[in-house]
């Protein structure tokens, strides 16, 4: 079974989405979290410790989640998906914007 964690800014529309859809896929479990102070749901360390790969949406909150967690993140795989935050929970577009970046690291 492969633990994904997928991490936005807030936790509002993209990690959420992603959790979402791709914990119907045979042999993943997702969780999501927030790396700002003020997301729905701030990510943490025991999610960090929990996941085998790390997912962020954008180069910032990779960056964020060095500065917070760099010694957490030691040889732990961490994908940069380049998704903007132009979108809204379940988006169609931000669905297949998903599966086209994160599916094929999920296979």
């Amino acid at each position: 079974m492969k633990r994904v964690l997928f991490i936005c800014g807030r936790a509002r529309s993209r990690s959420p989405t992603a959790a979402q859809v791709f914990a119907e896929w045979p042999g993943v479990k997702t969780d999501f979290g927030g790396i700002s102070p003020d997301a729905d749901d701030v990510l943490s360390a025991d999610q960090l410790d929990w996941a085998d790969v790390i997912m962020v949406m954008e180069q910032r909150h990779r960056t964020r989640l060095s500065e917070r967690y760099g010694r957490a993140l030691s040889g732990r795989q961490v994908i940069n998906l380049a998704i903007p935050d132009n979108y809204t929970f379940m988006d169609p577009s931000l669905v297949t914007l998903l599966r086209e970046r994160a599916g094929p690291h999920l296979r």
